[in-house]
């Protein structure tokens, strides 16, 4: 009799905390329902090199995610999805598609601010929350248009925090977090939300050997999309480039040790206004593909590019630089050493 009262007691006890542990926390059924409104696609327009045929280029469309910040229209992306972005619209959850304009963008942090021309009525912002109160292991989920299937849910955990020194080499040291959240192509941009629905980091890519999600991807923190597009927002420029150096940088007649290769340039962007021309033929060369035929940056308001902490010593010459100063660029155009100068002003540099 006293073991069947015991097993009783212990059944009702069983019972009675089963509720208890469903109302730990919303669900991410609950949470999607709170904060996919504010989750977004982006559409660009932009002009790329022809893959074939002459040496030219054409109108290329692309597509990502992006998530709303504020009342007033700020949209957190990836820098990727808006760089070299001729035109950018943005569709909300309800259908109604607005242009937006860049704002900000780090491409060495792969994070951008854009602006929407308004917000359907009813459209709620989504927190930015402190990402350095993510843990290993704790439960996540993301939201976007992989493939262009808009608002598709996958969840997952956090994987580990990393620095893209740890794996790519030569960028910016910044955190980011790994996830093994499923993420495609068309996720970009799109945010990762904790289990109390805030968005602590942005989606910016993957690792694969097929191309498509083998479990490692990676999210940039929401604290350093906030240094960098809110705290103290980096100008965006328009400029899709890269480095180039060694045994590339000679065979492309550089006079210095390095310099950085146009390859894009946004139409109505600084890059743009300040006369800077993108390569137009593609090449491949050892395994990478290039752009070729464009402008080689050599030197950044007199800082040379190559030389020891360049990207540092670019950073703070620009931030000293007033609205009446010049920028300039030394650049190196079909063999030819010129120098591009415009306002900070007139290119809207001004901090």
């Amino acid at each position: 009799m006293r073991s069947l009262t015991k097993f009783l007691v212990l059944a009702v006890a069983a019972l009675a905390v089963t509720p208890c542990a469903a109302a730990d926390g919303p669900t991410i059924s609950d949470l999607f329902l709170e904060v996919d409104g504010a989750v977004v696609e982006i559409a660009t327009v932009q002009q790329v090199a022809a893959d074939q045929g002459p040496a030219r280029r054409v109108s290329s469309g692309g597509l990502g995610s992006g998530f709303l910040i504020s009342a007033d229209g700020l949209i957190v992306t990836a820098a990727h999805v808006v760089q070299v972005a001729d035109e950018v619209s943005v569709r909300f959850v309800n259908g109604d598609v607005v242009m937006a304009r860049i704002l900000a963008s780090a491409p060495n942090a792969d994070v951008a601010l854009i602006k929407a021309e308004s917000v359907p009525a009813g459209i709620e912002p989504v927190v930015l929350g402190d990402s350095d109160t993510a843990n290993v292991g704790d439960q996540v989920f993301v939201i976007g248009a992989p493939f262009g299937i808009a608002h598709s849910l996958t969840a997952g955990h956090v994987s580990a925090r990393r620095t893209p020194s740890q794996l790519f080499g030569g960028f910016e040291q910044v955190e980011i977090l790994q996830t093994d959240t499923a993420i495609n192509q068309g996720n970009s941009g799109g945010p990762m939300f904790n289990m109390r629905g805030e968005a602590i980091g942005i989606v910016s890519h993957i690792l694969s050997s097929t191309g498509g999600f083998e479990g490692v991807g990676f999210v940039i923190t929401s604290n350093l999309a906030r240094r960098m597009l809110l705290d103290d927002p980096s100008p965006w420029s328009g400029l899709d480039g890269v480095l180039i150096e060694g045994p590339l940088a000679r065979a492309l007649n550089l006079p210095q040790q390095a310099g950085i290769l146009v390859e894009n340039v946004a139409a109505g962007s600084p890059a743009s206004a300040i006369g800077l021309q993108a390569g137009n033929l593609k090449a491949q060369i050892g395994g990478q593909s290039f752009n070729l035929g464009g402008d080689v940056i050599l030197a950044i308001n007199g800082v040379i590019i190559g030389t020891p902490q360049f990207s540092k010593r670019v950073d703070e010459k620009n931030r000293s630089l007033t609205g009446d100063d010049q920028f300039v660029l030394r650049v190196l155009r079909e063999g030819n050493v010129i120098e591009l100068r415009r306002l900070v002003s007139v290119l809207g540099f001004e901090r």
